[in-house]
């Protein structure tokens, strides 16, 4: 019988590197949430759920919402982000420290 740490919770990232998904916006290193949420395993939706729910968790230097601008280059820099360009929701970018802390938001459900 296997031990339950042996079984891996989250899926196999299909990105050729975790260095895809990483975005320098407004000076930081950033993570879209929609890419946060294919890492866990959770729809954008349920992730953006948990942190609206625990909103205090997350000061503006963990977590800060797109402007527009910065949603559309975003798009035009990426072609695998093209579904946000007609997304009337500006998406959530993670900072390092953002991240970290999603990863006890999610594994507290």
């Amino acid at each position: 019988m296997a031990d339950r740490r042996d079984i891996n919770v989250y899926p196999v990232i299909n990105f050729e590197s975790i260095e895809d998904i990483i975005f320098e916006i407004r000076g930081s290193k950033v993570i879209i949430d929609s890419d946060s949420a294919n890492l866990y395993g959770v729809t954008t939706k349920r992730l953006n759920e948990q942190v609206k729910r625990i909103k205090y968790r997350f000061p503006e230097d963990f977590m800060f919402k797109l402007t527009k601008k910065e949603k559309s280059d975003l798009v035009a820099k990426c072609d695998r982000l093209k579904l946000l360009k007609f997304s009337t929701v500006n998406p959530n970018a993670f900072s390092e420290y953002g991240a970290l802390m999603l990863v006890s938001v999610i594994n507290s459900r």
